[in-house]
């Protein structure tokens, strides 16, 4: 099932195994069975300290494999093939039980090996998610380090029985002991906040215990790291504080417009960007949420947790979001059939109807790949033509199972009070109202800046950007911004990346004239 290079290649990586590793495969007379059976008979293969071994129809999900130590106790289990994204988690969930150390620091470590009580996960994932692996390789990295805590990975298009008992229309989507314990991207942190109900007062300690920085960064995509690394190169005391660091760009699937890179995804070059950022003396505050931006001699930043850090500038690159419907539905049945990410939640809804929201380049993208497993696509776009590239309008109009809809307002999402089961929109052109009958609605309408916690302190746009000078002073002195919190045109990586650049170019040159 594995090629020879990828074979080769974990070779290598499992020459790091300290420990024996025990696969235990649980499987039945099913194709799947089969397949997870050759995956496991070649990873047993590479390495003498990977055991196999087989049993028929004894678990509670069939097929599916748990990792162990001998005479261990270590819960980490796979319900479904982890390839696509979910391959890397694979991997590191054998390199970890076989004691090759993670690259977590001992201070997560030693929080996630005092925690109280029992714990056991359940992860719904989709193979082609990209936001599922983080959810499954934290929960993997915390059942290696307590026994206490169990994690199993589900592939919600092979057991899709589960998904539609449970109602998942949103992956990833997470269980804890039976209940409903968070929904999307969660990073080890984010987990052990909600587990831990006493780390944020001791998290708001530490940090109100910081030095005042020289440059303090908030926000950690693209603009962000860029103007860490650019200020830290100087020399001078530098941090960085964000909610998640590589912001939207991890959320990216393909990239192919990074110059001198012909293509990647966006958690690649998120870790690449953090690697590129850890390599200098760069103080990161992660999983904070900026809340209140306070300008004097010596700016505060005042963080949701109620912390304070105070600085001599500050560069803001908080980003943009997903722009929502504002329609009445779109809320109540936000992960229940409304979604914002295709390439995740899109194979929750094969063989289904499904809409598209939005006709530029990401609208008619998902609209292309939505196309590929789903029974129907109906695109609305609110003008009259799309706004998408030539070649993208190409590709959608030749497939035979898109509809779109142009000058069409969404007015609706339906439903039926556990999940969606259609849109209603009115024809711009002629005033009618019509409802298309389907599964989820997949919006994708643009952006729009993360700066609801600076008004009345920044001079904003009236769309809400950050309204910055030609080297990205705001309008409060000490103050400066990059990427696509600011006006600047053309919201893309490569531009947001020298705006980073230049913003902290500019911060140096304000702190040499002070």
């Amino acid at each position: 099932m594995l090629d020879a290079n990828i074979k080769q290649q974990l070779q290598s990586y499992f020459g790091n195994l300290t420990q024996k590793v025990e696969i235990t495969a649980y499987l039945n007379e099913s194709d799947k069975s089969r397949e997870m059976l050759e995956l496991l008979q070649d990873l047993a293969g590479i390495s003498d300290n990977i055991s196999l071994t087989e049993q028929r129809d004894t678990a509670e999900r069939s097929p599916s494999f748990k990792l162990n130590r001998p005479g261990g106790n270590i819960g980490v289990q796979f319900a479904g093939i982890p390839m696509g994204h979910e391959f890397t988690s694979l991997v590191l969930a054998i390199l970890q039980v076989g004691g090759h150390p993670p690259k977590t620091s001992e201070d997560i470590i030693q929080q996630i090996r005092d925690l109280p009580g029992e714990y056991h996960f359940e992860t719904y994932i989709s193979l082609s998610c990209q936001n599922c692996p983080e959810v499954v390789q934290a929960l993997n990295l915390m059942s290696v380090i307590n026994p206490n805590i169990t994690h199993v990975m589900i592939d919600g298009a092979l057991y899709q029985d589960e998904v539609a008992e449970k109602q998942i229309m949103a992956v990833p989507t997470i269980f804890m002991n039976g209940q409903h314990f968070g929904q999307g991207r969660m990073t080890v942190e984010e987990i052990l906040a909600k587990l831990d109900t006493g780390a944020s007062a001791r998290e708001a300690e530490k940090l109100n215990a910081r030095e005042p920085f020289d440059v303090l960064v908030v926000g950690g995509g693209p603009a962000g790291a860029s103007a860490a690394v650019y200020a830290a190169r100087k020399g001078i005391r530098t941090g960085i504080v964000a909610e998640r660091f590589g912001g939207q760009v991890m959320d990216t699937n393909a990239i192919e417009n990074f110059i001198s890179v012909k293509e990647t995804e966006g958690p690649k070059l998120v870790a690449a960007l953090e690697e590129h950022v850890r390599s200098y003396e760069v103080d990161i505050m992660n999983t904070q949420r900026a809340e209140k931006l306070i300008p004097g001699d010596m700016i505060e930043v005042e963080l949701a947790n109620g912390a304070k850090l105070k600085s001599k500038t500050v560069i803001i690159s908080t980003g943009a979001r997903w722009r929502e419907l504002n329609v009445p539905g779109e809320k109540e049945y936000r992960g229940k059939g409304v979604a914002y990410c295709p390439h995740c939640d899109g194979p929750l809804f094969k063989g289904k109807p499904v809409a598209v929201v939005g006709g530029g380049n990401s609208g008619v993208e998902a609209a292309i790949d939505l196309a590929g497993f789903v029974s129907h696509v109906t695109l609305l776009q609110f003008d009259d033509t799309l706004k998408a590239d030539a070649v993208l309008q190409k590709k959608l109009f030749s497939l035979p199972n898109v509809k779109v809809i142009c000058q069409a307002q969404t007015t609706e999402v339906n439903g039926d009070g556990s999940k969606v089961n259609g849109i209603t929109y009115t024809d711009r052109a002629t005033g009618s109202s019509h409802t298309v009958e389907i599964a989820a609605v997949f919006v994708q309408i643009g952006l729009i800046p993360n700066t609801d916690w600076l008004k009345g302190t920044i001079e904003l746009s009236q769309y809400g950007e950050i309204i910055v000078d030609d080297h990205g002073m705001t309008s409060v002195p000490g103050v400066f911004a990059a990427g696509d919190v600011t006006t600047i045109p053309y919201k893309q990586i490569v531009i947001a990346l020298g705006d980073g650049a230049k913003a902290s170019l500019g911060a140096f040159d304000y702190l040499i004239r002070q």
